[in-house]
């Protein structure tokens, strides 16, 4: 199976062998890439239980929680890497679910959609109404999206929080975006420690 591209940036930095709780883990899709590729000690919450099903008859170890609430059972520094992928712009504070993740792993990777983009930007400006984009692809009464984040809220919402990004990539119809990210990224991934 091949990973989004976010997915696939994050996979590409985690050291085999190591223990990765993947919060928000979907189809499992990761924790599966890593358990086959890496042999990682891949462990994944997720609140949709069709999702924790799906995640379980694959063989992983998956369980249905609320990461809003339910992070704070886990032990510090209890996974080498935790993360948060397409998921942070759904937690009620933000701030705190990366204190939590920063808290539980030694590393985490958060990916998101950037609400910058200039198709979101454009849709709004010249259409006056809230977007449908590839990134964004539902109708704002139905999107589980609470939170608008962009490239430069989450760099500073990093540095309030003393969290220092390691690497940080940017992509736009699945391809890598180099420069102006804030406006031409679809989506950002961030590696940070703390």
């Amino acid at each position: 199976m091949t990973l989004r591209s976010d997915l696939a940036a994050i996979a590409s930095q985690i050291e085999p062998k190591t223990r990765v709780l993947d919060i928000g883990c979907g189809d499992g899709a990761l924790l599966a890439n890593l358990r086959d590729t890496k042999h990682v000690d891949a462990r994944g919450m997720e609140i949709d239980g069709s999702c924790v099903e799906r995640c379980v008859a694959q063989g992983l170890s998956v369980v249905q929680g609320d990461a809003n609430r339910d992070l704070a059972d886990y032990p510090d520094k209890g996974f080498d890497y935790t993360v948060l992928s397409q998921t942070l712009q759904t937690a009620t504070r933000p701030d705190q679910m990366l204190d939590q993740l920063l808290r539980v792993g030694r590393q985490a990777f958060v990916s998101f959609p950037n609400f910058a983009h200039w198709r979101t930007r454009s849709a709004l400006m010249l259409g006056g109404r809230m977007p449908v984009t590839r990134a964004i692809p539902v109708s704002w009464y139905e999107t589980p999206n609470i939170h608008h984040v962009t490239v430069k809220d989450f760099r500073e919402l990093a540095r309030e929080k003393d969290a220092h990004i390691e690497r940080e990539w940017f992509f736009s119809n699945g391809k890598p975006v180099s420069g102006g990210s804030n406006w031409r990224a679809e989506f950002a991934v961030f590696q940070l420690s703390r």
